[in-house]
């Protein structure tokens, strides 16, 4: 998994992130929650103007007032860093964002800790980390997380609120398309990458069946993500 193929396509693509974020959106195998997205962590924090991080943004921007921190110089970039040794003083942020990120860091629980130190007393976290994916470098992968392991990488905040993210659906289709594309590649790198491809562009309807999916109790047994928000006491 060194020279990871994927990976190269994406960083290309990322250059033009309007088009990355259609693809992910559309074709990628997961369908997100967005009724528990970051934006929740809004009806909690008090005040007209709120300093709040993205970290690990990539290219992306979610909206005006959130501050972009990320490794990579994209354009939407406003804070070029390392986000396990954020360049703030203590306790100058009212909330952190990060979304798909720790699984890409060596050491989530240091990143964790610095955007505890960062937070203001009373201020939110709000995370989205993987359970039932696939590898996927950006540049590397490291982990994944339970529900359970998702909370207590969290143990410095106090918990309002963590659940799915991504439904199952994501997660079997995230796991199928990889197992197809092994099994039919007989061997063949090449065979493999063809193979994956198309199984990206024609199995993606399969995971709206999480917008009913997700809602279930059970969905978290194999659940592509979970999300955890919590404040700084």
């Amino acid at each position: 998994m060194g020279d990871d193929w994927l990976n190269n396509i994406k960083y290309k693509l990322k250059k033009n992130p309007t088009i990355y974020q259609k693809l992910i959106d559309y074709i990628s195998p997961v369908k997100n929650d967005r009724r528990k997205d970051y934006r929740i962590m809004h009806k909690y924090l008090k005040g007209k103007t709120h300093v709040i991080l993205n970290l690990g943004s990539g290219p992306f921007k979610l909206e005006d007032g959130i501050v972009n921190v990320d490794i990579e110089k994209y354009g939407s970039v406003a804070i070029v860093a390392d986000i396990q040794k954020l360049p703030f003083k203590d306790g100058t942020v009212d909330g952190v964002i990060s979304i798909a990120v720790l699984e890409h860091v060596k050491d989530p629980l240091a990143m964790i800790q610095e955007a505890r130190r960062v937070i203001k007393k009373g201020g939110y976290i709000y995370s989205v980390i993987p359970f039932m994916q696939g590898y996927h470098a950006s540049p590397s992968d490291y982990q994944r997380y339970t529900i359970s392991g998702i909370e207590n990488l969290h143990e410095g905040f106090q918990k309002v609120d963590a659940g799915t993210f991504g439904g199952p659906t994501s997660g079997f289709l995230w796991i199928l398309q990889e197992w197809l594309s092994i099994a039919l590649s007989f061997g063949s790198q090449r065979l493999y990458r063809i193979w994956f491809f198309l199984f990206t562009i024609t199995l993606w309807p399969l995971k709206y069946a999480d917008l009913i999916l997700v809602r279930f109790p059970a969905a978290g047994n194999i659940a592509s993500s979970f999300y955890y928000l919590g404040y700084k006491k």
